[in-house]
């Protein structure tokens, strides 16, 4: 039986996630949604000296424009030479990178991997535009998914010291980029050891703007008109749980893919749908409920603790350089 409604779309930005997760105050502002679904997000163009995370762009061919990313590398990168480093792709959530996010952000890796938590690693932010929901727009004027898989992963192994290979490459995201990686991690599982998915959203089966308690009938409408040309039947090819049908056979037994979601949050019950969806073409993943925490990170991180590490701490340790 197909599920309805909009109960997804609009889980917080990643500024709000990291604020939460560093112990910040949070701004109502910042969960806001813009109204500029496909537009670029305002970052400082150049990165402050001694900051941990870089802001970076490339010339992408596909839009024939520049695509922002960031990027953190481990504290040894520039004094072990030869070593090659696994690559941890984030996915944001409604609204990109406000200032100074990432850079909480990049701290929070770091001092997991200086405290023991994770191996090193190379720790990459791709800029998914404000709303592009890591999908190919349906009138192809934002290709998001092409531009991560086609343009962007592969400059980041031509460019650094990478292991350019699936088991060196590790993908997360949360809600809008919890859809991403549930998308991305199905349909390109040759490409990634594992996925881990944060209150993703939109997972509903069929777009339903009627039901959008988060971000209401008009974001909805508007996203849904942007990405998915408001059409059904594209929307419904995109979705995670037609790529399940789709790729599931593809993915190997030993990838690792993770579902956490608040036991409060309105997205539970169309995620748990999901978990059960997964498991009955039996692709194998670990499901996470954090009885007490809402649509709020704030709840979540404190419940997960240092197990929020276990997931990249098994995959960094199994990768395998090519050298």
């Amino acid at each position: 039986m197909m599920k309805s409604g909009l109960i997804g779309w609009g889980w917080l930005s990643l500024f709000v996630l990291m604020l939460v997760a560093c112990g910040g105050e949070v701004a109502d502002e910042a969960a806001q949604e813009t109204s500029q679904s496909t537009q670029p997000v305002e970052t400082p163009s150049d990165t402050p000296r001694g900051q941990l995370v870089s802001a970076l762009e490339f010339s992408s061919e596909l839009i024939d424009k520049p695509v922002k990313y960031y990027l953190m590398l481990p504290q040894s990168y520039s004094s072990d030479g030869a070593k090659d480093f696994p690559v941890i792709y984030w996915l944001h959530g409604s609204g990109g990178f406000p200032p100074g996010m990432l850079q909480m952000f990049g701290k929070r890796f770091q001092d997991a991997m200086q405290n023991g938590l994770i191996p090193e690693a190379i720790v990459v932010f791709p800029d998914g535009f404000v709303q592009s929901n890591w999908t190919n727009s349906k009138d192809k004027t934002l290709p998001m998914e092409d531009i991560l898989i086609e343009e962007l992963i592969p400059r980041i192994d031509a460019e650094y010291r990478t292991i350019p290979n699936r088991s060196g490459r590790i993908l997360e995201g949360g809600s809008m980029g919890g859809y991403g990686a549930a998308r991305l991690g199905l349909k390109h599982s040759t490409l990634f050891a594992g996925f881990s998915m944060l209150n993703p959203g939109p997972m509903q089966r069929v777009m339903n703007v009627e039901e959008a308690p988060i971000v209401g009938r008009e974001a909805a409408q508007r996203i849904f008109d942007t990405v998915y040309g408001g059409d059904q039947d594209y929307f419904q090819v995109q979705s995670p749980w037609q790529l399940a049908l789709d790729h599931g056979a593809e993915v190997s037994e030993d990838t690792k893919i993770r579902l956490i979601l608040g036991g409060k949050d309105p997205t539970l019950k169309v995620n748990l749908a999901f978990a059960d969806h997964l498991d009955s073409l039996s692709i194998q993943h670990e499901l996470i409920v954090l009885e007490e925490a809402g649509h709020n990170p704030r709840e979540m991180f404190a419940a997960l603790g240092s197990d929020y590490w276990d997931f990249f701490r098994s995959l960094l340790a199994e990768a395998t350089p090519q050298r």
